[in-house]
């Protein structure tokens, strides 16, 4: 020890020395050159510091004498005045300075000067170190390319969270309410939130010099993990050492002012609570011990107490730390905001093209993209989406559904938790996933120690993984309870322990997969979420990475079982009449009052939500053949909604009916995104020409129009009743008629259709693939569309009945109906005129067909509507 000791001896005559040099010189200057080497001391910042002029001004020599030394120390100001002659044009006086130094220091570096041209050297080393990070995939990333930046939330004021720019890092170590200097800061938040990004950050951008420029001079980032696994002794001027480009690093002299210091401490949860017979703390720097010894001293200031120290936590357990911290300044690390996920995704993908189509298909899922201010969810997310568009997958069909990015989420920090046995993982979760089960079903989010006890998960991985501590000041004791890190995450756990528990061991839910599933839906909408991962869980894919990921094997029991209940929705509900007679009877503007009456929980909707969630095609068809009609009303669709839907349409099997009543459709791309979608078009048109065609952005129906041509889609029915839709789905709809061969009925109801949308649509049926055989239309108006639409009757090959109930048919429009219902190729069979008002002359129009196309019906008040058999049917019977 006293070895170290002899610089520290020999620096007090050199700093005499130094101080004699600048006295002799400044007196050498005369009173104008004085002057100017103030005002060029004024502008020289060294490490970010200079000294101010209210101080400067009216300083004679021996003031400045002694303002350089405090400010810059001996040695180092010795270089400062040089520097500044210099800069004042007094070159001749600055050679001076440096020819009489070198005579009485010598030509060796002095200690501080070395700690300054090392600072700069370490800088750079820590730029060059620190400019990549490794994700969990192993991949190197820059920090600068890929950090986003955070929300994070200081005390007092935990409620105003502030994006971490500069100057909220540069906060962290300010002056608390009593002006005192902090210095200790607590990162602290829950797993995955970026906490340890964010300290890399810190480190990073200190050495590029944007924080803490003029406070610290030297920066460490020790990883507490690495640091209480290390084999052997250590002291912290070894683990400083360590830190450095090269062993002749001035450690001393760094720790001679640890003031100017800063140490981060990345995940101190690490450390466990101070044992009684726990030895002293460490309070010399050089002394070789633990290095759990030399992390608890940091921690409680017995070791450099002036140093800065910013330490990253979970908040899972502030109090097990509360006794090693000292007096710390927390933040709360809140994630991404909205406008930041969106930053990420083009940080991540680095293409703007696949960062917009990505973040588009998250976005509209609306629980997926809330999850995704977790940093880590959020690169889950990017990394699978990657994934897909490197294997040319459709994102709108693989990029939705939440169980699997859960799944990998889970399988991802397992992963990442330092265990040697596996199988006791695979038990601690299915314990995990039990407790989560009776928390959902009982309504329950926090759980108290003994629930933890009674599933023996105190202590366990998977605890210190997924559940946080809260510590409640109770009347005799602190009450600790402990709750999941995420509501989201106890309900995708408690659907993982209905597959994990299928083996019997422990034992399953109580009431089983029925407990979740049965009962009233509007009861047991909070639910619903969980019931969706059930779903997802039982995707074939999903069921053999369970397998893969946790070791465990999964049956088909409960496949089966939810595949029957889904099945059993259908039973006892009535369909509806394909006639449509209920539309004409509804009042014209029931649309407002419906609106009024707001929005409900839909539950064929969400039984859809479910279905879409397994993304397995057989497993949906099956199921659907217990609901031959879905039938949505009021239903506000987000296009989250309508990718659903459409999924769903898809795999719908032969003879199923789709009703959509007083819905309102989302906009296909909101106004402030419309130059962007613009690009976005244009950037897929041009591999496309069909794309081109069409003009963009396409209806709200497109994706279900677009599932209807789906080969394997069995919808024979499809209904839009009061949706107010745009003239834009008659174009995408008459695009589907072409191609939808199993559609054979379609109804169009009181849904503000255009002159130009109905003339769109009849140009769709009249196309020689349609398959629609009854055509079902109730709109007011439209005289011009009307007549253009019943022109084309005898070019719909396939037409045999035509509903215009409730229509307004002018004479013009009846004369050209009566013409084209006598033309030979016409095929109709049935005409419905229910509830139209018809003048004399149409009424004798239409008899003239009758008697001229006996083989037609038609439907009318003022018309015989049960018409004798043809006396050539008779005589063939």
């Amino acid at each position: 020890m006293g070895a170290r000791q002899n610089p520290c001896c020999s620096m007090e005559p050199r700093a005499t020395a130094a101080r004699e040099l600048l006295l002799g010189v400044l007196e050498d200057l005369s009173q104008e050159q004085l002057k100017r080497f103030r005002h060029k001391l004024r502008d020289e910042r060294v490490d970010g510091r200079s000294i101010p002029w209210g101080r400067l001004e009216g300083a004679d020599t021996l003031d400045l004498v002694k303002l350089l030394v405090h400010f810059y120390g001996p040695e180092r100001a010795l270089y400062v005045a040089q520097k500044t002659l210099k800069r004042a044009d007094v070159r001749d006086v600055a050679a001076q300075l440096k020819e009489r130094r070198l005579q009485s220091l010598g030509p060796s570096s002095p200690a501080l000067l070395s700690v300054s041209e090392y600072k700069k050297k370490y800088r750079e080393h820590v730029l060059r170190q620190h400019a990549k990070v490794k994700e969990r995939d192993a991949r190197s990333v820059k920090i600068n390319k890929r950090f986003t930046k955070l929300l994070i939330a200081e005390e007092p004021e935990a409620e105003r969270a502030r994006r971490s720019d500069t100057h909220t890092f540069n906060r962290l170590f300010g002056r608390d309410e009593d002006g005192e200097r902090r210095l200790t800061v607590a990162l602290q938040g829950p797993a995955g939130i970026g906490k340890t990004m964010a300290a890399r950050k810190i480190l990073y951008d200190w050495a590029a010099g944007k924080l803490y420029h003029s406070q610290v001079d030297f920066a460490f980032f020790l990883s507490c993990r690495e640091l209480l696994e290390r084999p052997g002794m250590c002291s912290l001027a070894d683990l400083i050492l360590d830190q450095c480009p090269d062993r002749k690093a001035p450690v001393q002299q760094m720790l001679e002012q640890s003031g100017r210091l800063l140490f981060i401490l990345d995940g101190v949860d690490e450390m466990l609570a101070p044992e009684p017979g726990e030895a002293m703390p460490c309070t010399d720097p050089h002394e070789a011990t633990s290095g759990a010894r030399v992390l608890g001293s940091l921690l409680s200031k017995e070791l450099l107490p002036t140093a800065r120290l910013l330490v990253t936590r979970r908040a899972a357990a502030p109090g097990r730390l509360q006794a090693r911290l000292c007096s710390p300044q927390c933040a709360e690390v809140c994630g991404f905001s909205d406008k930041d996920r969106k930053k990420y995704f083009y940080k991540f993908f680095q293409d703007e093209w696949k960062a917009e189509h990505a973040y588009r298909s998250v976005k509209e899922n609306e629980m997926l993209f809330s999850l995704c201010f977790v940093p880590a969810v959020c690169w889950i997310v990017c990394t699978v989406l990657r994934q897909q568009l490197q294997r040319g997958q459709d994102l709108w069909r693989t990029s939705k559904t939440t169980t699997s990015v859960y799944l990998l989420f889970v399988a991802s920090v397992l992963r990442s938790a330092p265990t040697a046995d596996g199988a006791q993982l695979q038990r601690e979760l299915r314990k995990l996933c039990r407790l989560a089960c009776d928390g959902v079903l009982g309504g329950r989010a926090r759980f108290s120690e003994e629930d933890l006890e009674r599933l023996q998960l105190c202590g366990s991985k998977v605890q210190m993984q997924f559940l946080s501590k809260k510590e409640m000041p109770g009347v005799l004791e602190t009450e600790v309870t402990y709750q999941f890190i995420d509501q989201s995450f106890q309900e995708f756990l408690a659907a993982l322990s209905y597959l994990l528990e299928d083996q019997g061991a422990p034992r399953a839910p109580a009431g089983g997969v029925e407990a979740l599933l049965q009962g009233d839906p509007e009861l047991r909408s909070h639910l619903k979420l969980t019931t969706r991962f059930l779903f997802g869980l039982l995707n074939a894919e999903r069921m053999c990475e369970i397998e893969r990921h946790f070791g465990c094997t999964v049956s088909e029991r409960v496949k089966q079982h939810v595949l029957r209940w889904v099945q059993d929705q259908g039973q006892g509900r009535p369909r509806a009449a394909p006639e449509g007679t209920e539309e004409i009877l509804a009042p014209q503007g029931t649309e407002e009052s419906e609106e009024e009456e707001g929005e409900e929980l839909n539950y064929p909707l969400e039984l859809l939500y479910c279905l879409y969630e397994t993304q397995e095609d057989t497993f949906v068809h099956q199921a659907l053949r217990g609901l031959p009609e879905l039938v949505l009303e009021r239903v506000h669709f987000t296009r989250m909604d309508l990718a659903v839907l459409s999924y769903c349409v898809r795999c719908c099997p032969e003879g199923q009916a789709l009703r959509l009543v007083s819905c309102r459709l989302a906009a296909a791309q909101e106004k402030k995104k419309k130059s962007l979608m613009k690009r976005l078009q244009g950037s897929l048109g041009g591999s496309s020409s069909r794309a081109t065609t069409r003009k963009p952005p396409g209806s709200p129906l497109r994706p279900l129009c677009e599932a209807m041509t789906d080969k394997q889609c069995g919808l024979n029915s499809l209904t839009l009743s009061h949706c107010k839709l745009p003239d834009s789905v008659c174009r995408d709809l008459s695009e589907a008629l072409r191609e939808a061969l199993a559609l054979a009925e379609l109804g169009l109801f009181h849904n503000g259709l255009s002159e130009a949308g109905l003339r769109l649509l009849s140009e769709g049926l009249a196309s020689p693939q349609c398959r629609v055989q009854t055509l079902r239309v109730q709109q007011p108006g439209l005289q011009e569309a009307l007549q253009y639409m019943v022109g084309k009757l005898q070019q719909i090959p396939a037409l045999t009945t035509l509903d215009l109930s409730g229509c307004q048919l002018s004479g013009p429009t009846v004369t050209c109906l009566c013409t084209t219902l006598k033309c030979p190729g016409c095929r109709l069979q049935t005409l419905r005129l229910t509830s139209v008002e018809l003048s004399e002359q149409s009424l004798q129009e239409l008899r003239a067909v009758e008697t001229a196309n006996p083989r037609l019906l038609i439907t009318h008040s003022a018309l015989d509507v049960h018409p004798k058999p043809p006396k050539v049917f008779i005589s063939a019977l």
